[in-house]
């Protein structure tokens, strides 16, 4: 069945790509009083720090409406390859430091609570430090631009492989409105949101939103039933006063809230059982509990006792607009608080064996100051001028539980394993410690230890970015800028029994430390662009990234307490990307026609790797890697009402360097970053009556061979998805319903493979979406 949907998919891939890349050479000239109403809308991105026209930047951008969003059924960040395949999102268990975000195949390379993104994410002008805070639900969003390559001139921090930037709808001083949406479909997954907008006089406007979404989850315990579920729920309230024609100022606070029983989305996934996955069943049936199928497809998964999490993700923005001269200073200042708790079942089996309580807490600061300008004469130039300043204190907990089974576990893992320093196992040793021949240690339930972690991070940045016209055809582009950053972190166990057979082997304690890193850089920007007709525009750039390094807040991150080193150091090095880049924006067939194409190349610098390294997880610098390809975006509006997207990514080499120090990754390709990606959508509406339209979509999407573990060489076959929607919309008011389906034909297919806690050999996998579809209603008044 997998076979013959990759077939079909597959060739309406191929046929659809057919027509997209009938490009010509050259651009035709067009005729500038050629009427362009049936043409493709320009595009308004701030790629480059102000309102300019998508086609004249020379940045690889993907741009999303709130009405694309919601057609492509793009709901947070999770499935924004729905809109670019040169993108991706990856999430397991811990929200704050297992998303990850990738852009040409770049991101953050492995697990790590320290770990900033390379893929920065803006809303409403600001950074959020951790990927995980941009899980929740989009909520009055205007638009959604992802740019592609480096981008830390303009935008600064961990923007080494691009930018997303998440813009709310302003207040509108000028009327009432309300906005709404319903959504219900299986699996019991809800989403209702809305907006209300009012002027409060003719200087100021008050706009306020809110959403609620959830699920009962499409994992399956054969236990319990459904599990997986959440509930969200967040509020935005925006102020917006114009006192005067040259100032502004626009309060922006917002709350949100998750909570459910993730993540069950650990289905076994070895064919081969490992070799105590026989006594692990055995132990969960002596509770009472069926063990999971191994067939994927069932999607069945059972822990014990439970899994619970809970995230908060709040705070306040204030921008500032005051028009000085000929150009704009503008202030951007927030206050963030970023929480989550994750209690889980560190077995992942119906075992009662070990559980933990982790926390991440995130306190956040940042001011920006920019001033945008424009020079005209002789030499013509449009520039800006900014600094920026952050700080983030972060701290960090894990309390480890045993349960009434672990002892028998121990007896049976550790049973052939000898403890170095006594030459006898850890169950003898045990008895010896304790002076109980019959003691067991683990029997009944029980603590193992704590882990406490404090973090801080500083910024200081200014910057410059300058685009010189020379001419009306020929544009020279030139910036800089200098980073400071230092970031402090300490680790210490609060608590450790002293029967933990970890401890007897010697693996634990970590060794406690305080340690201190500060990176200084020098990034930037050159290009040039060159516009050889009306509606062709060609360009070439060089940016240089930056990632600064950082202090591992890892249990293990110092060396363990027994053997911690002459050399122990927690600290990472940062990791540089230089990236150049060509590329062409060309409208033609009188504007009915878009085509966006990009070659890339990156050579990558120490690169930070995230890995487990026998006895400890360690970061990395890997010396080098390199990263080229080619990325096509084309659009073509076929008729009134009709249009064709599509996109696609070739990436020929996305590999590590081949350099001894990260072992098994040298040579080898990052994860989640297929050779060849791609989506195609057809988007439909058509009159059939003078009050009522059909409207329809259909696409898409397709992703090659991939890694699906940063560390370990687990694989997932080529993928493609389908998605649909059918829907009613009124022409003369502002509604419209319509139902959906994702993933058609029901594929099973996996996101992250890992190797399972405590049970050598045993491989468990998280689970992409299976077929889902409903019912939304969405409208205005």
């Amino acid at each position: 069945m997998r076979f013959e949907t990759m077939r079909y998919a597959t060739s309406m891939l191929a046929m659809s790509f057919g027509a997209l890349t009938a490009v010509p050479v050259a651009a035709q000239t067009q005729d500038e009083q050629a009427d362009q109403s049936g043409g493709i809308e320009d595009i308004v991105v701030t790629a480059q720090r102000r309102e300019e026209n998508m086609q004249d930047v020379p940045v690889a951008i993907t741009v999303a409406n709130a009405e694309s969003l919601a057609a492509a059924g793009v709901n947070n960040v999770t499935n924004l390859n729905a809109l670019s395949p040169s993108i991706s999102f990856r999430a397991t268990n811990m929200a704050s430091s297992t998303s990850n975000i990738q852009i040409r195949g770049i991101g953050t390379t492995g697990n790590a609570r320290t770990f900033e993104g390379a893929v920065g994410v803006f809303i409403d002008g600001v950074y959020r430090t951790r990927s995980g805070q941009a899980l929740s639900n989009f909520l009055d969003v205007d638009s959604l631009q992802i740019l592609r390559g480096p981008q830390g001139t303009l935008f600064g921090k961990n923007t080494a492989a691009g930018a997303v930037l998440v813009t709310s709808v302003k207040p509108d001083i000028d009327e009432t409105r309300v906005n709404f949406e319903a959504s219900y479909g299986n699996y019991g997954t809800y989403l209702v949101r809305g907006a209300f907008n009012t002027p409060l006089s003719d200087k100021a406007a008050l706009r306020i939103a809110a959403v609620g979404s959830g699920t009962k989850g499409n994992i399956r315990n054969p236990n319990s039933g459904w599990t997986n579920a959440n509930d969200d729920w967040g509020v935005k309230g925006q102020l917006l006063l114009e006192p005067t024609d040259t100032f502004s100022l626009r309060l922006i606070a917002d709350y949100a809230k998750s909570t459910g029983d993730c993540c069950y989305g650990t289905v076994d996934y070895n064919a081969n059982e490992a070799p105590t996955q026989g006594y692990i069943d055995f132990l969960s049936l002596q509770n009472g509990l069926t063990p999971p199928s191994r067939d994927i497809s069932r999607r069945e998964a059972v822990v014990n006792p439970y899994t619970a999490n809970l995230i908060k993700d709040y705070g306040g923005t204030l921008h500032a607009d005051l028009d000085i001269g000929n150009g704009t200073l503008r202030s951007v200042t927030a206050l963030r608080r970023y929480n989550v708790s994750n209690e889980q079942d560190a077995d992942f089996s119906g075992a009662t064996i070990m559980n933990n309580l982790e926390t991440f807490n995130s306190k956040f600061f940042s001011q920006e100051l920019t001033y945008s300008g424009e020079f005209e004469g002789g030499l013509s130039a449009k520039y800006v001028l900014g600094g920026f300043y952050s700080d983030e204190k972060l701290s960090m907990d894990r309390d480890l539980w045993h349960g009434s089974q672990a002892q028998s576990y121990w007896d049976l893992v550790f049973d052939t394993v000898v403890v170095p320093a006594s030459g006898t196992t850890p169950a003898v040793l045990l008895r010896d410690v304790l002076g109980d021949p019959d003691a067991s240690g683990f029997d009944g339930n029980g603590f193992f230890g704590s882990e406490r972690f404090n973090g801080t991070a500083r910024s200081l940045a200014a910057f410059t970015h300058w685009d010189f016209a020379l001419g009306d055809s020929f544009n020279v582009i030139l910036g800089a800028r200098y980073t400071n950053e230092r970031k402090t972190g300490t680790a210490v166990f609060h608590a450790m029994n002293p029967a933990d057979p970890l401890a007897l082997l010697g693996v634990m304690p970590g060794a406690p430390y305080s340690q201190v890193t500060t990176n200084e850089a020098l990034s930037g920007t050159a290009g040039v662009q060159f516009r050889p007709a009306d509606g062709a525009m060609i360009y070439a750039t060089f940016n240089r990234g930056f990632k600064a390094g950082g202090v591992n807040l890892d249990v293990n991150a110092f060396g363990v307490l027994g053997n911690v080193g002459a050399d122990a150091t927690a600290i990472y090095k940062p990791e540089t990307i230089n990236s150049i880049e060509a590329g062409l924006k060309l409208d033609w067939l009188d504007r009915r026609a878009r085509t966006n194409v990009a070659v890339f190349y990156n050579s990558i610098k120490d690169l930070q790797v995230a890995q487990f390294l026998g006895l400890r997880f360690a970061i990395v610098n890997a010396p080098s890697a390199e990263v080229y390809g080619v990325e096509l975006e084309q659009t073509f509006k076929l008729a009134d009402g009709v249009t064709l997207n599509g996109g696609l990514t070739w990436l020929p080499t996305a590999n590590y360097g081949d350099d001894a120090i990260i072992g098994n990754l040298a040579g080898r390709r990052f994860s989640t970053a297929p050779e060849l990606a791609g989506n195609v959508a057809l988007t439909g509406e058509t009159p059939i009556t003078d009050k009522l339209a059909v409207t329809a979509r259909v696409a898409m999407q397709y992703t090659g061979r991939v890694y699906t573990n940063p560390v370990t060489d687990h694989q997932e076959r080529p993928l493609a998805l389908v998605d649909a929607n059918i829907g009613i919309k009124s022409l003369d008011a502002d509604w419209r319903i319509e139902g959906f389906v994702k993933n058609l034909f029901n594929t099973t297919y996996v996101t992250s493979h890992f190797n399972t806690p405590l049970q050598t050999g045993d491989i468990n996998a998280y689970l992409g979406a299976p077929r889902t579809y409903g019912v939304t209603l969405r409208g205005s008044f």
